[in-house]
This record gives C-alpha cells, structure tokens and sequence, in this order.
C-alpha cells in the first residue's frame, strides 16, 4: 500500500529531498499540536512517500555497509590464511635447527647459534654471535628468516585482530540501520492503516491507473538508439515486471531498486557496482533529452534511487515493500542525469 510517487514535477523541478523532509517534519509536529482534523488520502500519502524515500536512502546506505563488510571479511580470511601458511613455514625452519641442535648434543655439544632458542633477543644473539664469528654463513641466514618470519606473523596477527574488532563495529552498525529502516517501514503502514476502507480502495485504484497508464505508454519502443548493453538490460528488466520489491533483494526473487538494475545488466554481461550511489558514476552522464531505452536513470539529490528508462518517458524501477517492479513516468520522481554504460 501507499504510494513511491509525487506529483508530476514542472518542468521537471529538483527538490530538495532533506528539504522536503524537514517541511513535511514541521507539518506533522504542528498538525499534532494543534490537533487539527485527520488527515486527508493526500496527506497520509505524502508523509508515506517521505517515509518509503527515506528508507529507500538508508537501504543503500546498507547495502554500501553490507559491502564494505563482505570485503572486511574476505581480508580477514586471506590474513588468517596468509599467516597458517607463515605458521607451517616457520615450524618447519624452526625444526631444520632443532635436527641440528640434536645432532650437535649427540656429537658432544651444541653449536653456539642454536642457543637462539634461550635468547628473549634473537636480534642482539645474532649480531653479538656475528661479531664473535660464532654463526656460519647458512646459519645466520636461516636464523634471521627465522625472526622475519615470526614479525611478519605477528603483524599478521595483529592486523587480524584489529580488522574483526572493526568487522565487529560494522556489524553492529548494520544492526542500528535495519532497525532504523523497519521502524520507517513500520510508520508508514501506521500511516496507511489510518485511512478508511474507502480511502485505501481508493489510493490503490489510483495506483493500478498510474501504472497501467505509464505500461502503455512504454509499450512500441523504438531502440535504435539504445546501447547492446542498455537494450539487453531493459529486455531482462521488462521480463522481471511482477517480481515483488524485496528489501536488499538482487535476484528474480525479489530486487530493490539497485538490485534490480545491477542484475539486469549482469545479465547483459556488465557488473554495476551495488548500490545506486555507486552505479551514477559507473558510465557516461547524460541529461534528461539524452536518455535512450536501457539507461540508468537516478533520482532525488542523494541519488538513493535507480531505474531503467524504458523510452517514452518510462522507467522500469523496483520501487519499494509491498509493491512490485512496475513502469513509472520519470517525472514522478525527481530526475538528476542518466548513466549510458558501455
């Protein structure tokens, strides 16, 4: 229920989306003050677009976060991989001079450089038994490998360490950003579930004619401008048309805005970064009068929003929960510039 879109902007108008937040802010605390009567379908509809913009703008945000964590722990594997490898290397050096110390006891003595193992300063025994030429040339070789070795595990190990307490940070970080996005999500329906049966059945029917109407208007679009890549994306997105919006959804299953689009073009053989931020700069900026079926069109100052433009004045877009992928008019929504890929 509840409506992504706004009235059709004039002359396709920016608006500013912190701005427009903190009028309609300011409305709902002064309509609560002044108990004034309830809202009307226009009202309740407004306020549930601001809420529905601003978790669409913290889901990419937790996308962009969800990320930087998935990248956080391949790194942490990699070290503690990178450092078993270094463990077995130096196990196996610190064997080779334990042979020797035992063929040296079995012989009568043991060579003044295997007393490495006794010294709290490898560093200081090496250069004093270098001084002393107590140490051949192979043995000082493999008794400073044997010291680099074990600082570079304990770098390692270090670097180990501080990247999970920093994957320990963004987790919790992300935590603090879902509940942030369910409880927009939730103060949205609150707001839905104050309108009558009538008023709903009514929002909904306008919903039903505005997508019918922008479907139509999509329909018999000439590509011969459109890129190999842009007309292959829309062809997979247009095959999605249905498919529920699904918070963080990237696959047929259910797509959010990005998901949808980095998908699509996956399919065309072209990997988009993940979230809408990031895809507005992943090709060429066009404008508005520029824009051929295929393109990547964003939406709203931050850029938390992304479709594809399906010509005629259409974007395919994931829009958001409880609605499904559907064609909308561009000016719905605020446009900022259009990405060509390839």
């Amino acid at each position: 229920m509840g409506s992504h879109r706004r009235p059709k902007q004039p002359s396709r108008a920016r608006i500013g989306f912190f701005g427009a937040t903190a009028a309609a802010t300011v409305a709902i605390t002064t309509q609560g003050a002044q108990a004034e009567p309830e809202p009307t379908i226009e009202e309740v509809q407004e306020d549930v677009d601001r809420l529905y913009e601003e978790a669409e703008a913290a889901t990419e945000e937790y996308n962009a976060a969800k990320e930087d964590e998935e990248e956080l722990q391949e790194e942490i594997e990699e070290l503690q991989d990178s450092t078993a490898r270094g463990q077995d290397e130096l196990n196996a050096l610190r064997g080779s001079l334990g042979s020797a110390a035992s063929a040296q006891y079995r012989t009568g003595g043991i060579d003044p450089s295997v007393q490495l193992f006794l010294s709290s300063d490898p560093d200081a025994y090496l250069d004093q038994a270098s001084t002393l030429d107590q140490v051949s040339g192979r043995q000082a070789e493999t008794l400073r490998t044997v010291e680099s070795q074990q600082r570079s595990l304990d770098q390692q190990r270090e670097e180990a360490t501080e990247k999970l307490a920093e994957l320990e940070d963004l987790r919790e970080r992300l935590e603090e950003q879902k509940d942030t996005i369910q409880q927009k999500l939730n103060d949205a329906q609150d707001l839905l579930n104050q309108l009558t049966e009538e008023q709903q059945a009514a929002l909904e029917a306008q919903e039903a004619a505005e997508a019918q109407e922008a479907a139509e208007a999509a329909q018999d679009v000439n590509l011969d401008g459109a890129s190999t890549y842009g007309a292959t994306a829309l062809a997979y997105a247009q095959g999605m048309l249905g498919v529920p919006y699904v918070w963080g959804g990237t696959t047929p299953s259910g797509f959010d805005c990005s998901g949808l689009t980095s998908w699509a073009y996956s399919q065309a053989g072209v990997s988009l970064p993940r979230t809408s931020a990031e895809q507005a700069y992943a090709g060429s900026q066009i404008g508005y009068d520029q824009l051929q079926p295929g393109d990547l069109v964003f939406f709203y100052d931050d850029l938390h929003h992304v479709g594809l433009y399906a010509g005629n004045g259409q974007v395919i877009h994931a829009p958001k929960p409880g609605d499904v992928v559907e064609y909308i008019d561009i000016d719905y929504m605020p446009f900022m510039w259009g990405i060509r890929v390839g």
